[in-house]
């Protein structure tokens, strides 16, 4: 079985972004064979600060990720983060996702669990990952077909997150497919005066542990110059150091 792995900006920037990504990712699985899964945003609706940047809205932005889609060939992943979003967004994409804060969020699960798209839950800062067992449970008894679990880290005291690798084989008794998220498991939230702080240079760490411990997917924020980027800037991986990764691990 073909490892997942899921990579791109953590926001829609602009077209011009999203095409050097986008075609990044398609040059890396003709050289590796593997099936990456395009990523972005088109809103950041849990911003440190009301004066962060959010990205284009689900109108524009789902247009976006479309031209993407039929431009690159790419399967798409983006976050939604209420309810009534799960219908437009699961015509577009081919993954919802739901976010770490709202994985308990009955009526979103079960949304996205009816588009029939796969549904990939992010484990809660706050939960274990055997408390994962009851999201999937409502988004399967909601008829989700496909369902995904990704570990983010847990709090650590303020502003600062811990990865408990245990959590990825105790979510793969509920789930086939479970994922590490590599660049947000690197954060430090709010610690950065209004904004996300972390630290990249551990994301290679994150994700050669996690496949120690049986992940079968990585999630990688990446950005041609993440410095420059309007969220997660601290945390994105650059994407010239995506693919000399991914060889590493598959």
């Amino acid at each position: 079985m073909k490892s997942t792995i899921i990579a791109g900006p953590c926001v829609i920037e602009s077209a011009e972004l999203l095409d050097t990504v986008a075609a990044k990712l398609v040059d890396i699985n003709q050289r590796q064979g593997t099936d990456i899964i395009f990523k972005a945003s088109f809103d950041k609706a849990n911003r440190t600060s009301i004066n962060s940047f959010r990205g284009p809205g689900i109108d524009h932005g789902l247009l976006m990720l479309s031209d993407i889609k039929q431009k690159y060939g790419l399967r798409i992943l983006t976050d939604i983060h209420e309810a009534w979003q799960a219908v437009p967004v699961g015509q577009v994409v081919d993954v919802l996702q739901i976010p770490a804060f709202l994985c308990r969020q009955t009526d979103l699960l079960i949304a996205a669990a009816k588009t029939g798209k796969t549904v990939n839950i992010k484990k809660a800062q706050f939960l274990s990952g055997q408390d994962m067992r009851y999201p999937v449970e409502k988004a399967r008894e909601a008829g989700a077909k496909e369902v995904w679990l990704t570990e983010r880290g847990n709090m650590m005291g303020y502003n600062n997150l811990v990865v408990d690798f245990r959590n990825i084989p105790d979510m793969l008794e509920l789930v086939p497919t479970v994922i590490m998220d590599c660049t947000h498991s690197v954060q430090r939230p709010g610690g950065a005066n209004g904004k996300t702080g972390g630290d990249r240079r551990y994301v290679p760490q994150m994700a050669l542990a996690a496949k120690a411990f049986g992940a079968t997917g990585w999630f990688f924020e990446v950005h041609p110059t993440p410095d420059q980027g309007l969220s997660d800037a601290a945390n994105m991986l650059e994407l010239d150091k995506l693919e000399t990764l991914i060889e590493k691990l598959i």
